[in-house]
């Protein structure tokens, strides 16, 4: 029985290693100074990889951050500016390419859509507690009162039915 638990443990922790190692894997780039290998990373942790969408180009392991990493590694080695890379990459993919999208018509929703729903959610949160606030108090007539207390059974002091 010991053995089998052993056993058991020993495949799950094998399973368990195989992905963790297998993401690792990033592109080797050479680079001529530490200053140029810094400047290619931010750039890199700028974009955003199209694939995972919440991941940076740094983060990613899929084969289309692959690429781009690449792509970018080319442009900075051509010695384009940042300004030029990321236009590049805006024309080539659109604003959602980066993480801070410029403010312009077209991301508005990106920028100011989740303050709109944070005042609508707000808007009715407020209504709801007002509601419950201030319940409306029915009263019923005299003969809904007598009809009632038919349907229940129930007879009323005399003291109530004065009032």
């Amino acid at each position: 029985m010991m053995k089998r638990l052993v056993s058991v443990l020993a495949l799950c922790l094998l399973l368990g290693t195989g992905p963790a190692q297998s993401g690792v894997t990033l592109e080797s780039f050479k680079f001529d100074t530490p200053s140029e290998e810094l400047h290619f990373k931010k750039l890199i942790e700028e974009i955003r990889c199209l694939v995972c969408q919440n991941q940076s180009l740094v983060d990613s392991d899929a084969e289309l951050a692959h690429d781009l990493r690449a792509e970018v590694y080319a442009m900075v080695q051509d010695g384009k500016t940042d300004a030029e890379i990321i236009d590049f990459l805006v024309a080539r993919y659109g604003d959602f390419v980066l993480y801070n999208p410029p403010v312009k018509p077209s991301t508005y929703l990106i920028w100011f859509g989740p303050f709109a729903l944070l005042l609508v959610a707000a808007f009715l949160l407020l209504r709801a507690v007002r509601r419950q606030k201030n319940p409306t108090a029915h009263e019923i007539t005299p003969a809904e009162r007598a009809r009632l207390d038919t349907i229940l059974g129930e007879t009323r002091p005399e003291q109530d039915k004065q009032q």
